[in-house]
């Protein structure tokens, strides 16, 4: 299949499909805490058909593809019985925490699969990630996918091991172990002092050696860490920014053709990576999953964002709704609205601005 059209149906895919999973998050917890919904749509209006009707709530597919939505009752009103406005603040808060909360599982789901495929990581056993051209390692003959055994004598039995082995034998030949596939070698590298930190003294990028895991259930741990520290990471966006930590075109918004440019260089990559695996059976280098961590990345994003304190945002009408809990009295729903009306505008505003920049000052990010 044509890499272009597979990268705009992946983008379209991934979208609707974050988005659907965000309403219904929004739909599942209604109904449960008896919050009545008078339809749920699959797509964007206008409709298409009613699919049926379930427990007093029309299911209907509509002609704009992306994602879905919710029509709670009274969703404004709080004089509507039996609506959303009309619930206590605690339900409130259930349901519009239930989307961005369903995007963040979608994101530990999305990391399970992936690490399912590579591995999870075994901080006993020391992989070798990469080998610099012309380093003490390259010239020792060591190679992409080495486990170390033994350095110097000495068992490694993790990062630290190994570091301190290194360490203590600068510019003094260092015999070491290795495991290549299933057999065992010895070789000799030389950690050379004249090496900068960015460099290593013998120039390689170590990290755990990737296990099989024995279930699905073993790799939630991971999954939910990655999905915590990608989560982190969009929240410190602004202060990395404001530090210098992070350049302006680095931490920029991108748009529709921005995210399409990625798939199409990440669905690349992966395709590449499993062509040369296929070339080389005997060959230690792991398939790419770098269209798997976009789409993680996405579902997350779009978790994290909605939670912002921004009106017609879910975290714009979570802060709304916590006066209720605090003080006992509500932001009249007159003025919630004309909030939320100005921050859709704003929000749309932002979006064409966003949109029409990646055209105007296109963003280059390389996929390594």
């Amino acid at each position: 299949m044509n890499t272009n059209f597979l990268a705009a149906l992946t983008l379209v895919a991934v979208f609707a499909g974050a988005i659907l999973i965000h309403e219904l998050g929004h739909f599942i917890v209604g109904r449960l805490l008896g919050i009545e919904v008078e339809e749920f749509g699959i797509g964007l209006p206008p409709r298409i058909l009613t699919l049926f009707r379930w427990k007093g709530t029309d299911f209907t597919l509509n002609w704009i593809p992306l994602g879905g939505f919710n029509r709670f009752k009274g969703e404004d009103d709080p004089d509507s019985l039996g609506g959303l406005a009309a619930a206590n603040p605690w339900a409130r808060l259930a349901v519009l925490f239930a989307g961005p909360v369903m995007n963040l599982l979608a994101g530990v789901l999305v990391y399970t699969l992936i690490f399912n495929q590579i591995g999870i990581p075994d901080p006993s056993r020391v992989r070798v990630y990469e080998v610099m051209p012309d380093s003490p390692a390259a010239q020792s003959g060591l190679q992409e996918g080495d486990i170390f055994l033994t350095a110097g004598g000495k068992e490694i039995t993790g990062d630290p091991a190994l570091r301190e082995a290194i360490r203590d034998s600068l510019d003094t030949p260092l015999p070491i172990t290795i495991l290549r596939g299933d057999k065992e070698l010895s070789l000799t590298v030389t950690p050379l002092s004249s090496r900068t930190a960015e460099e290593g003294a013998i120039g390689i990028s170590p990290g755990p050696a990737l296990e099989p895991p024995s279930s699905w259930f073993e790799t939630l741990p991971y999954s939910a860490a990655m999905t915590y520290v990608e989560a982190k990471q969009i929240l410190l966006l602004p202060a990395l920014l404001l530090e210098g930590s992070l350049s302006p075109e680095e931490g920029r918004f991108i748009g529709f053709k921005g995210i399409y440019d990625i798939f199409r260089q990440t669905l690349h990559k992966d395709e590449e990576s499993r062509v040369q695996a296929a070339a080389s059976p005997s060959s230690q280098e792991l398939p790419t999953f770098y269209t798997l961590h976009l789409i993680a990345s996405l579902t997350i994003t779009l978790g994290v964002f909605n939670l912002l304190p921004f009106p017609a945002l879910d975290g714009g009408r979570i802060f709304f709704t916590l006066p209720e809990i605090f003080i006992r009295k509500r932001i009249p729903p007159k003025l919630q609205n004309a909030m939320n009306a100005l921050g859709l505008i704003l929000l749309l505003a932002f979006m064409i601005y966003v949109n029409v920049m990646d055209f105007i000052r296109p963003v280059h990010i390389q996929i390594p």
